[in-house]
């Protein structure tokens, strides 16, 4: 019975409006709270995804912005989840529909597994699966990810030299996630496990920044948070 309070997780998808599925944007327009992360400037991402659903809710809604720090000190981001779950809490106590906008899908690295883990076993929870940044990449690109018998990793930039080389010389296919900040140590890590020539990168995808280039091409910089590399055995 979803008439009752119930905690929606909503996938926006990668960055193109149109990339919303009918599901996440009816229930964006059904629910009475809507949750989101913003920057220091109060700006969201998946709010500005989710713009044109938000625009036809009809019946008087409450807005939670959850400010999440930019640091790769956890302490500040747990902090922010804590109060931003007990304040979801609070809302469904009242009897309240609460969706969260996830940029991507909510559980493939999304934000919204942090505010799950925190909100008590008992809260009625509906997830909204939305299209993924690797999906969506490999649909820029028009590289298949994997076909037949191809075996596909997908792991965070962040991981260890040593995980990462390991990964690179055992699937055949590779999405590394978050790179920008990390790029030139990747592109390193790429060019010693002899992948150079199967690597594609792409940021901002399916935004109007997107910007893709062959490894080939690819500037030993850093880059944007949101971009990766495709690796797969079909050349670049």
């Amino acid at each position: 019975n979803e008439s009752m309070s119930t905690f929606y997780g909503i996938g926006v998808g990668p960055g193109d409006p149109e990339l919303l599925t009918l599901k996440a944007f009816n229930t964006i327009k059904s629910v009475d709270v809507l949750a989101y992360l913003v920057n220091d400037k109060g700006d969201s991402q998946a709010k500005a995804i989710a713009q044109a659903a938000i625009d036809q809710k009809t019946a008087p809604f409450k807005t939670l912005p959850i400010y999440m720090p930019m640091s790769t000190d956890r302490t500040l981001a747990n902090k922010a989840y804590d109060e931003a779950a007990a304040a979801i809490e609070a809302f469904l106590d009242d009897g309240l529909l609460v969706g969260f906008l996830c940029e991507g899908d909510p559980l493939f690295f999304g934000s919204c597994i942090y505010l799950l883990d925190r909100l008590p076993p008992s809260t009625q929870k509906v997830i909204v699966p939305g299209i993924s940044s690797v999906h969506a990449a490999a649909s820029a690109l028009q590289v298949p990810l994997t076909q037949q018998e191809e075996s596909l990793a997908v792991v965070s930039g962040r991981l260890s030299d040593e995980k990462l080389l390991t990964i690179l010389s055992t699937h055949d296919s590779v999405v590394i996630l978050k790179a920008g900040l990390r790029r030139v140590a990747l592109m390193e890590l790429i060019e010693r496990a002899g992948r150079a020539e199967d690597a594609h990168y792409i940021e901002y995808i399916s935004r109007e920044q997107e910007r893709s280039c062959s490894f080939k091409a690819l500037a030993k910089a850093k880059g944007p948070y949101f971009s990766l590399f495709m690796i797969t055995n079909r050349g670049a």
